[in-house]
């Protein structure tokens, strides 16, 4: 497999001010030691420490009033993709996170001490390979020999090798560039790599502002999940585990809320991020909108162990290993199982 970087070209960037995605690859957290605290919610004398990123969780729960009468406080400091918010999770500093569905693969493969507790099942028209509207790809068959810019280590990336693979390419027929979104965004624009594996918001924001169009999508590709992941140590503690029940319990409703009134999520979410409001709001109805909480049950092990797989096969983790190992299924409840179908606007935006 061919990688090569490109320097960024800052001053041809469009207007891409956030780092949101838990899906996100591997890129530095804002502020020293890897997170930044954005201020505090709630009372009482326990503590939980909530890893977000900008636009995340905390933004969520707000604008769906989820964090009135919070019996503990929540803590909030800031990453800018999952793969940080992970090792800060690892290290202690913070009890729970969320990401998606390929940042806790890299670091359980590390052996990261970290626990998935709870899902969601989203659709996945915002996993996307997209190129220019002018470019003569058609289908992902045409993508041997090009060059494709992609995030290491996040959703897209497996999405990309899934979708490499389903139209009988492997990841040595192609050109990889690992870009985090924002020098993804300048190469595309400037044309210097054929395509670019991305999620949403990313996506919306390329098809409104960068003459893109999508090759393929993750539907039927990638298995749409996010999880929030913990610390074992939080979870060893009886209070810190029941604050996290009551946490995952707010993100549910905040979810069930966000589907209700997207219009109204979107403008919040638009004013957090700086992101268009049309771009979010495109974002909101293609995939985040559509989220539906999950059990983390036998079948989203299944697939999460199908990545672990994947990224072993083409050596971009050391080894493989039980992706089981890595999950506590005691706030299951009586979730709907992990298949279950996303929410949706009707077609896709």
């Amino acid at each position: 497999m061919r990688a090569r970087p490109i320097a960024p070209a800052a001053a041809l960037l469009l207007p891409l001010t956030l780092l949101l995605a838990a899906c996100g690859g591997a890129s530095g957290a804002a502020g020293a030691g890897g997170g930044t605290g954005s201020g505090t919610d709630g009372k009482g004398s326990l503590t939980l420490d909530v890893g977000d990123q900008k636009g995340g969780s905390e933004a969520l729960l707000r604008a769906a009033d989820e964090l009135d009468d919070l019996p503990y406080k929540i803590k909030w400091s800031t990453f800018t993709s999952g793969p940080p918010l992970l090792e800060a999770i690892n290290a202690g500093a913070v009890d729970v996170g969320a990401v998606g569905n390929t940042p806790p693969v890299f670091a359980a493969a590390a052996k990261s001490k970290i626990k998935v507790i709870a899902g969601t099942h989203s659709r996945s028209d915002g996993e996307a390979i997209l190129v220019k509207k002018g470019s003569p790809l058609k289908r992902a068959s045409q993508l041997k020999g090009k060059s494709i810019a992609v995030a290491q280590g996040s959703s897209a990336h497996y999405q990309l090798i899934a979708s490499l693979k389903k139209a009988g390419l492997t990841p040595k027929d192609v050109t990889l560039n690992y870009l985090q979104p924002a020098d993804a965004l300048a190469a595309f624009t400037r044309g210097k790599v054929d395509a670019w594996a991305v999620w949403d918001p990313y996506t919306s924001q390329a098809l409104d502002q960068a003459d893109a169009r999508v090759l393929t999508t993750g539907q039927g590709v990638v298995n749409g999940l996010s999880f929030q992941v913990a610390a074992p140590a939080a979870l060893d503690d009886k209070k810190k585990a029941a604050a996290l029940k009551d946490y995952t319990d707010r993100l549910r409703r905040a979810q069930k809320w966000v589907f209700k009134h997207p219009g109204v999520w979107a403008k919040a979410w638009a004013k957090e991020t700086g992101l268009p409001e049309k771009v979010a709001l495109d974002a909101v109805k293609r995939t985040r909108g559509t989220a539906v909480a999950v059990a983390v049950d036998k079948d989203a092990i299944a697939s999460e162990q199908q990545i672990v797989d994947s990224f072993a096969a083409v050596k971009l983790i050391p080894r493989s290993f039980r992706f089981a190992d890595f999950v506590d299924p005691r706030f299951n409840g009586d979730l709907p199982p992990s298949g279950t179908a996303p929410r949706t606007y009707g077609k896709a935006q």
